[in-house]
């Protein structure tokens, strides 16, 4: 059998990769590719229990390590008990963030460096990297924007983190796209949704002719 196809869309905050999503799963599907769309942290029961600690903390919340360590145990349940599996049958992945996220979010912005969250994506999930990292590229005005409409008062630990670690989180993720050109795709996030998507489609093109 075929193995199936992983494709991971990562970004900031409002950049708009879980609608991206979405609009690519369906039409995957529409050209008869069995699609699984999943997302990080989450995917599997007991990776969405940890997403549930990690958005809305108890207490005081989770230190850097801390937070690091959840992430990677939710990865690690998602990709043994989701992705792996999906794969080896044939079906294609499409995943809301993986690892990259926490490259970006934990390792820069967090000062925890890249280093420690790759050697725990290896312990915890074998190293696994998609096909294709599609990075969705937002200005910082209309992010902010796309923020507000879509959280109002109420937003979760992560996402309500200061301007200043947002930044950090895109030019984090922009110098680990351009470190990697063979596995990233960087999308202009700026636009319609559809005109996005077509930008997206012409990305993973070569994907569908393997």
């Amino acid at each position: 059998m075929t193995r199936g196809r992983f494709i991971a869309l990562e970004g900031g905050e409002g950049t708009g990769k879980s609608t991206q999503s979405r609009l690519l799963a369906d039409a995957l599907t529409q050209r008869g590719i069995t699609v699984e769309l999943t997302r990080e942290p989450g995917g599997t029961p007991g990776a969405e229990a940890i997403r549930a600690l990690l958005l809305h903390p108890p207490g005081e919340g989770w230190g850097a390590e801390a937070e690091a360590l959840l992430f990677a145990a939710a990865r690690a349940d998602h990709v043994a008990r989701r992705i792996r599996p999906a794969l080896e049958a044939g079906r294609w992945i499409i995943c809301d963030r993986f690892v990259d996220s926490s490259r970006a979010y934990q390792g820069v912005a967090g000062g925890l460096g890249e280093r420690a969250i790759v050697a725990l994506h290896e312990i915890g999930s074998g190293g696994l990297r998609p096909d294709l990292t599609l990075l969705i590229e937002v200005d910082e005005r209309t992010t902010a924007a796309r923020i507000a409409g879509r959280d109002g008062d109420g937003t979760d630990a992560i996402g309500g983190r200061q301007a200043e670690y947002h930044r950090d989180v895109a030019q984090a993720f922009r110098r680990i796209a351009e470190a990697d050109p063979e596995g990233f795709a960087v999308i202009d996030g700026n636009g319609d949704p559809q005109d996005i998507h077509q930008r997206i489609w012409r990305a993973i093109a070569p994907l569908l002719e393997r």
